[in-house]
């Protein structure tokens, strides 16, 4: 039975990719709960599926078979314009690469997803500055992406991923472009939004230190994940 916890739950995920010469299975019966409040890390060896079950953990990937259910509701029988909505209001995301939008301010970049969420502009606005705040950005909120180091501009993709107060933000390798003394500040950014704000996290890294350091780690292994 599913706990009234649980941000996040995946049962029996299968995930196979069909190429021109075979089917290629990478996950293999994926079962997982994630509870409010958790930060955890799922490690494994590049190519094991950590993206691809992040993917559809937050609604960009489809499974094969078995279900998604976050904050108790399915992912699945979803059209593309109703998941859409739901991953904008309900799922955050951090990747390896900041994606952030060259052409908008830091503060634009961290309003957008409220306004297609729907929220008024001067909203946003108190909002994003705050969250700028948050990460240690708000006297950089005018600059563009191409104006921030690099730590600087994944600390705005953190800041955008927590636009719309999601259930749960899901982190691809977020300090995997970064040198190793950037990357500490950035983990202690994602632990620190994690104690003061209740966020959950679910992060996929390589980075030893920072799963250890997490609440629960996981390991992905022959397509499946391990305790």
């Amino acid at each position: 039975m599913e706990d009234k916890r649980d941000i996040l739950s995946a049962f029996d995920i299968h995930r196979v990719f069909t190429t021109p010469e075979t089917l290629l299975p990478v996950l293999k019966g994926v079962t997982l709960e994630v509870k409010r409040g958790e930060i955890i890390s799922v490690t494994g060896p590049s190519g094991v599926g950590k993206s691809t079950l992040l993917h559809i953990l937050g609604g960009l990937d489809q499974p094969t078979r078995g279900e998604v259910r976050i904050a108790g509701c399915s992912l699945s029988g979803q059209s593309e314009k109703s998941l859409a909505q739901f991953r904008n209001k309900r799922v955050g995301f951090v990747f390896q690469f900041h994606y952030l939008l060259g052409d908008f301010s830091a503060l634009e970049n961290v309003m957008i997803p409220m306004l297609v969420a729907g929220r008024r502009k001067d909203d946003a606005l108190v909002q994003g500055e705050l969250l700028l705040e948050q990460v240690g950005l708000r006297d950089r909120r005018g600059h563009l992406p191409r104006q921030l180091s690099g730590g600087e501009q994944q600390r705005v993709a953190v800041a955008r991923a927590l636009a719309n107060q999601p259930e749960i933000v899901l982190a691809d390798e977020p300090s995997g472009n970064l040198d190793t003394e950037t990357g500490r500040k950035l983990h202690d950014l994602l632990f620190r939004l994690n104690s003061a704000n209740g966020t959950t996290f679910l992060i996929a890294t390589h980075n030893k230190e920072l799963a250890e350091c997490c609440q629960r780690q996981l390991k992905m292994v022959d397509g499946k994940v391990l305790e």
